[in-house]
């Protein structure tokens, strides 16, 4: 009995689990020629950069000494080996098959493979936009269900006053009077880089400036969303009928009212996966944290071709996943939606 009863448990996870999958498996598929077409239009612009990557790639001192005969034949020797006298289409597939294999072609300006790099670089991006994102979350959620609660009220008045001043003020700002007060100020917190050489400061007090920065960049805005999405859906009858019922404020408010007021705040997360990466490029700058943004900055300063195509891809694998994260997420929420996609 307890064997068939475990059975019937997976069963009934598989039958729950199953069709989720499927939907998953469809919208990837749905992806691909989008993600196709995004890459052949990213492989266009950076062949059309001005200037002859092979040229950029050797050192002058490697031709220093050689003759102008000798000089062009170590170009075109060189041009042969990385596959610049190859036809454009060909050398599109050659990407494509670099990047399947995990390659991504080379660095000019680091003088290496990007793979040797690139991995390094995501994660320490995600380290900053995730845990800035996730803490500003979850501190918006309290701020704006109690807003959209006490709508009309001194409490109300301030946090619409102060997230309307957030939402006003641009990070690159936001990141100068950090910096200007807790490190040249206080002296309390590391300016830039990721760690100290010398061992004096402990490695996550690096991450405390810049991850304040994409908190305090993302808090207002999510705020004024989730009390915006909360209002109207306290408005509903279903609402009023809870409460007529009995039901305590709380059960109302997260599990019926919230629920509801997720759908459009999924809406908002799924555009904010990309924006906060491309937003990254200024905190990673500023702070000089080794991430995709401070790797696509200098990739456009040294005209860095391959690194480009690679970032830029990134970027847009980035924000088809968070499509699908918003398709994805309005089936868990919204039983509606879940009737439709969902068999």
């Amino acid at each position: 009995m307890k064997k068939e009863s475990e059975n019937g448990k997976v069963r009934d996870f598989l039958d729950l689990i199953i069709p989720y999958i499927k939907y998953i498996g469809q919208r990837i598929f749905y992806l691909l020629p989008v993600i196709i077409v995004i890459s052949v239009i990213i492989f266009a612009l950076i062949q059309l950069m001005p200037g002859d990557p092979i040229l950029a790639m050797i050192n002058p001192e490697t031709t220093a000494n050689m003759s102008e005969e000798q000089r062009l034949a170590y170009i075109e020797t060189m041009r042969k080996i990385m596959g610049y006298d190859k036809p454009l289409i060909i050398r599109y597939f050659l990407w494509w098959g670099d990047v399947l294999t995990g390659n991504f072609g080379y660095s000019v300006q680091l003088n290496k493979p990007i793979s040797e790099f690139i991995g390094t670089n995501i994660l320490n991006s995600f380290k900053v936009n995730v845990v800035g994102f996730i803490i500003a979350f979850l501190v918006a959620i309290p701020i704006g269900i109690k807003s959209a609660v006490k709508k009309n009220s001194r409490y109300d008045k301030i946090v619409t006053v102060v997230s309307m001043i957030g939402i006003s003020l641009p990070s690159f700002f936001m990141a100068l009077l950090l910096v200007l007060f807790f490190s040249a100020k206080l002296r309390w917190l590391p300016f830039s880089g990721m760690s100290d050489p010398r061992g004096a400061r402990p490695d996550w007090m690096y991450l405390i400036l810049p991850v304040s920065v994409i908190v305090l960049s993302s808090l207002a805005s999510l705020i004024r969303y989730i009390r915006n999405a909360m209002i109207e859906v306290l408005k509903a009858d279903y609402i009023r009928t809870g409460r007529a019922k009995g039901l305590s404020e709380k059960v109302v408010i997260y599990r019926h009212a919230f629920k509801n007021a997720l759908i459009p705040v999924i809406t908002i997360i799924g555009f904010w996966i990309p924006a906060l990466f491309g937003g990254s490029i200024i905190v990673e700058k500023i702070f000089a944290w080794p991430g995709m943004g401070l790797l696509m900055n200098q990739a456009y300063a040294f005209k860095d071709r391959g690194v480009l195509a690679t970032v830029l891809l990134f970027y847009a694998a980035l924000t088809l996943f968070a499509n699908l994260f918003v398709d994805v997420g309005y089936t868990l929420v919204d039983p509606r939606i879940k009737a439709r996609r969902i068999k």
